[in-house]
């Protein structure tokens, strides 16, 4: 996954919101979000190649996402995928503060990762780049790509942007959710050299949502949670060339 925009305890009503594309190359195999006959409470998309996930939720209130950290003068091949770290927050017991305090001590394992990961009372964050300690993330509204937590890369800017003025508004759907991950348009190359971001690469990854020959956006998440617990979930998944080829819509309940 490559983008996630998320309002976390800004509101009682919904103490978590969170907009999320996954972004792949095509030919890597995926099985899309659905629960796990091995884990019935796992509501998660699958990694057919690695075996974990880059996303899920359960239906005990537990939450965790990943995504790559991109350093492209750093190339590590690492002996573990980072789809486990995931997999193994949401099907263990462990606290979040506890589960990263453990991760930190073997995060060089993995290649460069920025991993939240929550339970219904506090989310949390850490990358295995910086020699950083995890963060327990205060009441706020946040970007994540595949740099540090809010780095202002343009297409985590638009997406918080957007989500401040939906939270000033009434009510959520995930028609409004999506939108703030949406995009298909290229950010404008001044804005991406103000990051570092040179490449012709970089430009063709800048969307919200991408659309190339071998790599793309692969499914758009979007979720939020009730006060009561209740969590709501939908998936959708696309093709090569960015058309929608698959919708999947839960309800958790507590």
């Amino acid at each position: 996954m490559c983008l996630l925009i998320f309002a976390h305890q800004l509101s009682t009503d919904y103490p978590l919101m969170v907009a999320a594309n996954r972004d792949e190359f095509h030919a890597r195999p995926t099985a899309p979000a659905a629960f796990w006959p091995e884990h019935p409470g796992l509501l998660a998309g699958r990694d057919l190649e690695q075996g974990g996930t880059w996303m899920g939720v359960t239906r005990e209130g537990r939450f965790a996402a990943v995504t790559n950290y991109r350093d492209p003068d750093v190339t590590i091949t690492a002996p573990r995928s980072r789809g486990e770290l995931t997999l193994d927050y949401l099907t263990g017991s462990k606290t979040p503060a506890s589960y990263l305090s453990d991760l930190a001590e073997r995060g060089g394992e993995y290649a460069g990762f920025n991993l939240l990961v929550g339970d219904r009372d506090s989310l949390w964050y850490f990358a295995n780049s910086g020699g950083q300690a995890p963060e327990a993330l205060r009441p706020g509204l946040y970007g994540l790509s595949n740099a540090r937590l809010d780095t202002p890369w343009p297409k985590v800017e638009r997406g918080k942007a957007m989500l401040l003025s939906l939270q000033q508004g009434a009510g959520v759907s995930h028609d409004d959710l999506a939108q703030l991950v949406a995009d298909r348009t290229l950010a404008d190359p001044h804005s991406l050299a103000c990051q570092g971001l040179n490449g012709t690469m970089d430009r063709a990854l800048s969307a919200q949502f991408i659309v190339t020959e071998g790599y793309g956006t692969r499914s758009s998440t979007t979720l939020w949670t009730e006060g009561s617990g209740r969590i709501h979930w939908r998936e959708l998944s696309f093709g090569k060339g960015g058309e929608l080829n698959g919708t999947r819509t839960d309800v958790l309940e507590p």
